[in-house]
C-alpha cells in the first residue's frame, strides 16, 4: 500500500500568525514593571562631590532585596572601612531603599561604595560606585573582578539547575506519558530506568543547589558549601524554603513512581486499573504542580508585574513544557530500546504535544510581555536576544514536532485485512504484533532468519547433548554404577552460560532487523531523536534566560542611570568642588560652591574661593550662569555678592525646572587672568 505524507495544514499556519500578532500586541502596550533587582538610585549619587561629609549612604533598588551585614560596605582611599556596619531599612510604600551609617570625621578623599544583595527573584545582584568629599583622589581600592554568582561556584549552580529542569521534565512527563498514552509502558524497564533517573537527577540537583545557594549568593568560596552556619541562612530565605519544599514534594512524588511501576504495573483487572489510574493521575497532578509552583514562588515570576496571575502561569508553562519535552523524552527511549510500542501510544503523545505547544504559545507569549514590555529590549538587551533564540529554537521544535507527527499519521494507517497476527511474545516480556512487523507475509523470514533459526536450533541441540571429553571423564562411569551424570545429567555451567550469550546475541540481531525493517517507524525514530536533540539545546537556553536580568528592567536601570547625571544628590544642598588655574598670580585654587535646597524654586547659593592650600582666595570677580540645554534654557546669569574675602553669595536664585543643569563659573584673577570652569548637576 502506498502512503503519502500529509501536508502542511491551514490551521498550523493560522495559529502561527495568530501568535505573531498576538505577540506585537502585547509587547506594544505594556507598562514599565520591573522583575529583576537592580540599583536606580544612590545618595550620594555616582561621581558626585560633597563639602562636607554625608552621615550616611543611601542605596535605592527596583524591587526588594535580601539585605546580609556587609550588603553596603564603604571604603575610604586607603581601602579600610568607613561605615559603622549597620544596615538600615529605610524602605517606604513602594520604594525600596537601604543605608548603612559613616563614620565621624571622614577626611576628604574619594571613597568607594561596594554593595551585593539577592534580589526578590533569588539572583545575586552587585555593583559599586564612587563619591568624593571635599575634592577627588586617587584610591587604593580593588574590586573583585568577579561578578555575583560567578566562577566555578556559578558554574556548577547553573549545571544543577539545568539538570533539575531536565529532571523534571522527565520525571513529570515521563509519568504523564505511560498513564495516558502507554500504559503497558509501565513495564517496560528501559521506561521504567528513564523516569527513575528523571527523579534522581531531580533530587541530586536540588540537595546541590541547597548546598551551593550559601557561597553562590555569597563568597563564591566552593568550599562555604559545607558550611552549617551559612546553610542555617539559606533555609531562612524564600529560596531555601523553595528548594526544602521541592525536596519533600519529591518524597511524595518517590511513591508516585514506586506506585506507577509496581501495583499499577501488575493490575490486570481493568476496572481496577482504571481506578488507580484516575487515583494516580489526580496525586500526580498536584505534586507536579507543588514541585513546578516551587520555581514560580522563587524566581522572575514571584515579583514584577502581576505576581498572582504570573505564578500561576509560570506554573502552567513549567507542566507543558514537561508533558511535552519529557514525554518526548521517554517516547525516544520506547522507540529505540522497547519498538514494540503501540502506534496508539504514539498518535495519543501527538495530540499530548499538540496541547502542550498550546499552552506554552499562551503563556510564553504573557511571560514575554512581563519580562520584556517593548521591542526597544527585544533587540536591545541580553535577554531580549536569549529569548528570540528561545523563539527561534521553539520554531525549529515545532517543525522537526509536525514532521514526526506525519511519520505517527503514516505509522496509524490500518494494516491490510489478514496481515495482522496473533500477540507473540518478544523479549523483555513486550508484545509485538506479526501484522506490525511485517505486514506483507505471513510467516515470511528472509535467508539470514533461516539463519537464525538453525542457529537456534544447533544450540539447543548443543545446550541438550553437547558434552566434552572433560565431563564424560569427570562422570567417569557413573551411569553404570546409578550415579547421576548420565544421559541426564548436568551441562557444564560455564558452557551454559556461553549458549544463553549466544542465544540473547542472536534474539538481538532478530529484534534490530524486524525494528529496521519498518521504514515508518524508522522515520518516527529519527525525527523525534532529531526533536530531542533541539529541545536539549532549547532547555539549556531556558536556563540561562531564568537567570538573566529581564529587559523591562535592565533598560529602566539604563534609564535611570542616564538621567541621574554624574553629580546629582537628591534631597540636599549640591555642593560641587571646581578646581581653576587662570594662568596668572596666585590664579591656581578651587571654587566650593554650594545650593541650597538644590531643587526647583527659590535657591540660595554660596561660593568659596580658596587657595589650593585651603586659604581663602579675594578675587576681583565671580560670575555664575545656569543652563537647560535639553530643553534650551539659559544661560541664566547669576551675580553674586561679595560678603567677605573668598566668599560671595546670592540668594532667591530661580530655578525655572528640573533636569540636567549645568552650573557654569567664571573667575577673575586679575585685570586680564579669567577662566571658566562648568559641572553638570541633576536639580529635581
Amino acid at each position: 500500500m502506498t502512503t503519502t505524507a500529509p501536508r502542511l495544514g491551514n490551521a498550523l499556519a493560522r495559529l502561527l500568525i495568530l501568535a505573531a500578532a498576538l505577540l506585537g500586541t502585547l509587547l506594544a502596550g505594556a507598562a514599565p514593571a520591573s522583575a529583576h533587582a537592580a540599583l536606580t538610585g544612590s545618595d550620594p549619587k555616582d561621581g558626585a562631590v560633597v563639602a562636607t561629609a554625608p552621615k550616611e549612604v543611601n542605596l535605592t533598588f527596583s524591587e526588594q532585596v535580601a539585605m546580609s551585614a556587609d550588603s553596603i560596605r564603604v571604603l575610604d582611599p586607603a581601602g579600610r572601612r568607613a561605615d559603622t556596619g549597620e544596615i538600615r531599612d529605610l524602605c517606604s510604600g513602594s520604594v525600596v531603599r537601604y543605608g548603612v551609617g559613616l563614620r565621624a570625621g571622614l577626611p576628604d578623599g574619594t571613597y568607594t561604595v561596594a554593595w551585593q544583595a539577592v534580589s526578590a527573584d533569588s539572583h545575586p545582584v552587585a555593583g559599586a560606585f564612587t563619591f568624593s568629599i571635599g575634592a577627588p583622589s586617587t584610591t587604593s581600592v580593588t574590586l573583585p573582578d568577579q561578578a555575583p554568582g560567578g566562577g566555578l561556584v556559578g558554574v556548577l549552580y547553573g549545571i544543577a539547575r539545568y539538570l533539575a529542569y531536565a529532571g523534571f521534565a522527565v520525571l513529570v512527563g515521563g509519568g504523564a506519558f505511560v498513564l495516558v498514552c502507554w500504559p503497558r509502558g509501565a513495564n517496560v524497564r528501559p521506561v521504567q530506568q528513564t523516569v527513575v533517573r528523571g527523579w534522581l537527577t531531580l533530587t541530586g540537583a536540588t540537595l546541590a543547589m541547597l548546598l551551593l545557594r550559601h557561597p553562590y549568593t555569597g563568597s563564591g568560596k566552593l568550599s562555604d558549601a559545607f558550611d552549617l552556619a551559612g546553610l542555617r541562612t539559606v533555609l531562612e530565605t524564600k529560596t531555601g524554603a523553595a528548594l526544602t519544599s521541592r525536596l519533600l514534594l519529591l518524597g511524595a512524588a518517590a511513591l508516585f513512581v514506586a506506585v506507577l511501576f509496581g501495583a499499577y504495573a501488575r493490575r490486570t483487572d481493568p476496572k481496577e486499573k482504571k481506578d488507580l489510574s484516575f487515583g494516580l493521575a489526580l496525586g500526580g497532578t498536584v505534586v507536579a504542580a507543588g514541585i513546578a509552583g516551587t520555581w514560580a514562588l522563587a524566581e522572575h515570576a514571584s515579583t514584577g508585574l502581576q505576581p498572582g496571575v504570573a505564578m500561576p502561569v509560570d506554573i502552567l508553562h513549567l507542566l507543558a513544557v514537561a508533558a511535552w519535552l519529557g514525554g518526548l523524552t521517554v517516547l525516544l527511549v520506547a522507540l529505540y530500546r522497547a519498538p514494540s510500542v503501540e502506534r496508539s501510544a504514539v498518535e495519543r503523545f501527538s495530540k499530548v504535544a499538540l496541547g502542550s505547544v498550546a499552552v506554552l504559545a499562551a503563556t510564553g507569549l504573557y511571560q514575554s510581555w512581563r519580562q520584556v514590555g517593548s521591542w526597544s529590549a527585544l533587540t536591545g538587551t541580553r535577554y531580549g536576544q536569549l529569548l528570540l533564540v528561545k523563539i527561534g529554537l521553539v520554531a525549529v521544535l515545532i517543525g522537526i514536532a509536525w514532521i514526526s507527527r506525519r511519520w505517527t499519521r503514516r505509522l496509524a494507517e490500518p494494516s491490510p485485512v489478514g496481515t495482522a497476527g496473533p500477540e507473540t511474545p518478544a523479549v523483555d516480556g513486550d508484545l509485538v504484533r506479526d501484522g506490525d512487523l511485517d505486514q506483507g507475509e505471513d510467516l515470511g523470514r528472509d535467508e539470514d532468519e533461516d539463519l537464525d533459526l538453525d542457529l537456534d536450533l544447533d544450540l539447543d541441540e548443543d545446550l541438550d547433548l553437547g558434552r566434552d571429553k572433560d565431563e564424560d571423564k569427570d562422570l567417569g562411569g557413573g551411569s553404570e554404577a546409578g550415579a547421576p551424570g548420565g544421559a541426564g545429567g548436568a551441562v557444564d555451567p560455564v558452557r551454559a552460560a556461553q549458549l544463553a550469550r549466544q542465544r540473547a546475541a542472536v534474539a538481538t540481531a532478530r529484534r534490530k532487523r524486524e525494528r529496521d525493517a519498518d521504514p515508518e517507524r524508522t522515520g518516527l525514530r529519527r525525527s523525534v531523536l532529531t526533536e530531542a536533540a533541539v529541545a536539549v539545546v532549547l532547555l539549556a537556553v531556558t536556563t540561562v534566560l531564568t537567570s538573566t536580568e529581564p529587559g523591562r528592567t535592565a533598560e529602566e536601570a539604563g534609564r535611570s542611570a542616564t538621567a541621574s547625571g554624574p553629580a546629582a544628590v537628591p534631597d540636599r544642598p549640591i555642593d560641587i568642588r571646581l578646581p581653576f588655574d587662570t594662568g596668572g598670580v596666585d590664579g591656581k585654587g578651587v571654587v566650593r560652591l554650594s545650593l541650597d535646597p538644590g531643587r526647583t524654586g527659590a535657591n540660595a547659593l554660596h561660593i568659596f574661593v580658596e587657595r589650593p592650600n585651603g586659604k581663602p582666595l579675594d578675587v576681583p570677580e565671580i560670575k555664575v550662569a545656569l543652563t537647560l540645554e535639553a530643553k534650551g534654557v539659559g544661560p541664566l546669569p547669576v551675580a553674586p555678592d561679595r560678603i567677605q574675602t573668598g566668599h560671595w553669595s546670592a540668594s532667591g536664585v530661580q530655578i525655572p525646572m528640573p533636569g540636567d543643569w549645568k552650573i557654569q563659573v567664571t573667575v577673575r584673577t586679575s585685570e586680564i587672568d579669567q577662566t571658566t570652569i562648568d559641572k553638570n548637576v541633576k536639580i529635581g
